[in-house]
């Protein structure tokens, strides 16, 4: 057995992935990045107080990078082996936390955009379902490396008042069964407008639970938060092959 020695400040061990979590109160469903039960392995979350939606989407307000430091450094102590947020729009502070920190950050699924879009050519458009259509702007995609000519077409969930009511503006009761209608017909509406769409991308990590039906109702691959962190904590559980030939 290895030799192991106290994190000082550290009351529990062993977190695979740490969690930053943006100033709301919502109900965080299985499937949402914010409940335990998502995810296959460990995490730990933490809270930026004073991050809000409206400073972080409407605002962007760049001061905010202190709560983030703050909250970020707070997982590192606790020994995450990486880093990621609650919010698609944390990818504006992705590049300063990720050069910072001691560990791999993926703050934003919008990250996944530049290899979604070359493993279709770069033809192909990707359709980005997002929280707030007039918050995701080609500047914030442009955080994500994707280009003005790349095919993102953006289509804003909040434009449904199950899901506007609930995750913008904290009613504190989300209706899981008509939200998953909600997207899904956003789903659809977005193939019809681009029926050479390969691929959707769900910026906003309340969304996860429903891409399974988004998935079935349009055949397409569905990319969100979820297959972003997995795919990272994969590289450290590379199994040993122990097949024949």
């Amino acid at each position: 057995m290895p030799i192991y020695r106290t994190r000082k400040g550290t009351s529990s061990y062993g977190h695979e992935l740490g969690i930053l979590q943006i100033d709301c109160d919502q109900p965080l469903v299985p499937g949402d990045v914010g409940n335990a039960t998502t995810w296959p392995f460990t995490v730990l979350f933490q809270p930026m107080k004073g991050c809000t939606i409206d400073r972080l989407i409407h605002k962007n307000d760049a001061s905010l990078i202190a709560e983030v430091r703050e909250a970020a450094k707070k997982l590192e102590s606790y020994g995450v082996r990486a880093i990621t947020s609650n919010c698609g729009f944390m990818i504006q502070f992705q590049d300063q936390l990720a050069a910072e920190a001691s560990v791999p950050v993926f703050l934003s699924p919008l990250l996944q955009l530049p290899y979604i879009l070359r493993s279709l050519g770069g033809k192909r458009p990707v359709g980005v379902m997002t929280a707030s259509t007039s918050g995701l702007s080609r500047d914030i995609l442009a955080l994500a490396h994707v280009g003005p000519d790349d095919p993102t077409p953006v289509y804003g969930v909040d434009q449904y008042p199950e899901f506007n009511d609930t995750f913008m503006h904290d009613s504190g009761v989300v209706d899981t069964d008509a939200v998953e209608r909600a997207c899904v017909d956003l789903a659809k509406r977005m193939v019809s407008d681009h029926p050479d769409m390969g691929a959707i991308l769900l910026e906003c990590a309340v969304l996860p639970p429903y891409a399974n039906a988004m998935q079935k109702a349009t055949g397409l691959p569905v990319y969100d938060f979820v297959t972003m962190a997995e795919q990272f904590i994969a590289g450290y559980h590379r199994p040993r092959y122990d097949g024949h030939y």
